[in-house]
């Protein structure tokens, strides 16, 4: 191999190494913005239940939720996702009752059980603003997941601020490392297919 042709190699490896640890970067800063903002509705997005009760994730994302609402951050809750495969709770139906018992009015919940992804997530809720005549929503999921859920959102002309949990189940390295490269995958994914 000519020298010409290895230092190609080198600087097409360096750009791609940059360009994917400058990704990475960028979804870890999207997901700890950390801003306060006031809006008609936070969006819970969709996770996994455990039959009739949140997954860790889940009552992670629904107990952030109650926080705003209860600051007054936000007026009213969105609840979404549907029901996993072979469940019989959807995960919307659960986040509302868990809500129910921690005080929030039952009334100021909207809840859909359609949804599979989070695309899917953002388009019901969309549909539940529309239908309300909410305008701004906080976007509420772990901090990783969300340079993608607002992409996925400002493609849909949702005007969303993302509002990360303060805590999350990712605790070890390799969790962290793991829901990192997955959402880095995730984003690029959804970039190339529109999914």
């Amino acid at each position: 191999m000519s020298s010409s042709r290895r230092r190609l190699i080198l600087i097409l490896t360096f750009l791609l190494l940059a360009y994917l640890g400058g990704q990475l970067w960028d979804i870890h800063r999207v997901g700890h913005l950390s801003r306060s903002r006031h809006a008609d509705c936070a969006i819970v997005l969709g996770a996994a239940a455990w039959h009739n009760k949140p997954s860790p994730v889940l009552r992670e994302r629904l107990n952030h939720a109650i926080t705003l609402y209860q600051a007054g951050a936000v007026k009213t809750i969105v609840l979404t996702g549907g029901y996993g495969k072979g469940a019989d709770f959807a995960e919307s139906e659960v986040g509302l009752e868990y809500c129910v018992k921690k005080g929030i009015p039952r009334e100021v919940i909207f809840a859909e059980n359609e949804s599979l992804n989070t695309l899917d997530n953002l388009k019901e809720a969309q549909e539940i603003m529309s239908q309300r005549g909410f305008k701004k929503a906080l976007l509420v999921s772990d901090p990783w997941h969300l340079k993608r859920a607002r992409r996925m959102a400002a493609d849909l002309d949702l005007e969303v601020y993302v509002s990360a949990t303060p805590s999350s189940r990712f605790k070890s390295v390799g969790a962290k490392s793991r829901f990192l490269i997955g959402e880095l995958a995730l984003y690029h994914y959804y970039l190339l297919t529109g999914k």
